[in-house]
């Protein structure tokens, strides 16, 4: 894979995992909730959703997934109604999911780690974003399988450190209201904005289509 492509293709996969989305949300609210140490299991479960979707895309089998409107239409809805519930449930919940609070031990790390994992795998878009990205990226005059790795190993070892900033700004949060430096309505209003931003993700999500 020529060097320079590549630097090209994990500027632009960088970018992509750093803009804000329901992921970026999730590990803020883990890494507010149970910390950084226990937000990268939530950080892991996306990375191996995110590389599930590789996979697939890699080896074609997404190709004949996507043109199954049914398939694509299941994956999307239950996307959409994940991530209604996590917003829904931090804007009408006292005791909400997205808790700037600490409430280090309510989750394990296996749950964590699904819930990460879940978020990512139904979330159509991701599958659209490896579709139409992967094959921007790989020369034809060269061998085609190692190329596939290296994007897949650059995608995983990109998404561990973005969203581990991620999770460490949450956890930032956290201990600066526990030295008193949010005050409860701001803490309460931050939580409510990132209960919101969940529910305008599940939204637009409802717009994505397949581009025919």
């Amino acid at each position: 894979m020529d060097f320079h492509l590549f630097l090209l293709f994990a500027t632009t996969t960088a970018i992509v995992i750093s803009s804000p989305g329901p992921s970026a949300i999730l590990v803020i609210s883990q890494g507010a909730s149970y910390g950084l140490g226990r937000a990268i299991f939530g950080i892991l479960g996306i990375a191996v959703g995110g590389m599930i979707y590789f996979t697939l895309s890699a080896t074609g089998i997404a190709s004949l997934i996507l043109p199954s409107t049914f398939v694509f239409s299941t994956i999307k809805w239950i996307g959409v109604a994940f991530l209604l519930y996590l917003g829904l449930r931090a804007l009408f919940s006292k005791s909400a999911l997205i808790n700037i609070a600490p409430a280090r031990g309510q989750k394990t790390r296996i749950a964590l780690f699904l819930q990460g994992l879940f978020i990512m795998a139904s979330n159509p878009k991701a599958m659209l974003f490896f579709i139409a990205i992967l094959p921007q990226f790989i020369d034809l005059d060269r061998p085609i399988a190692p190329q596939i790795l290296i994007m897949g190993a650059t995608t995983f070892a990109l998404q561990l450190p973005i969203y581990s900033a991620y999770a460490y700004m949450g956890e930032r949060i956290t201990r600066s209201g526990e030295k008193g430096g949010i005050k409860t309505w701001f803490a309460s209003a931050l939580n409510k904005c990132a209960g919101a931003a969940l529910v305008f993700a599940g939204l637009k999500m409802i717009g994505v289509t397949i581009s025919r």
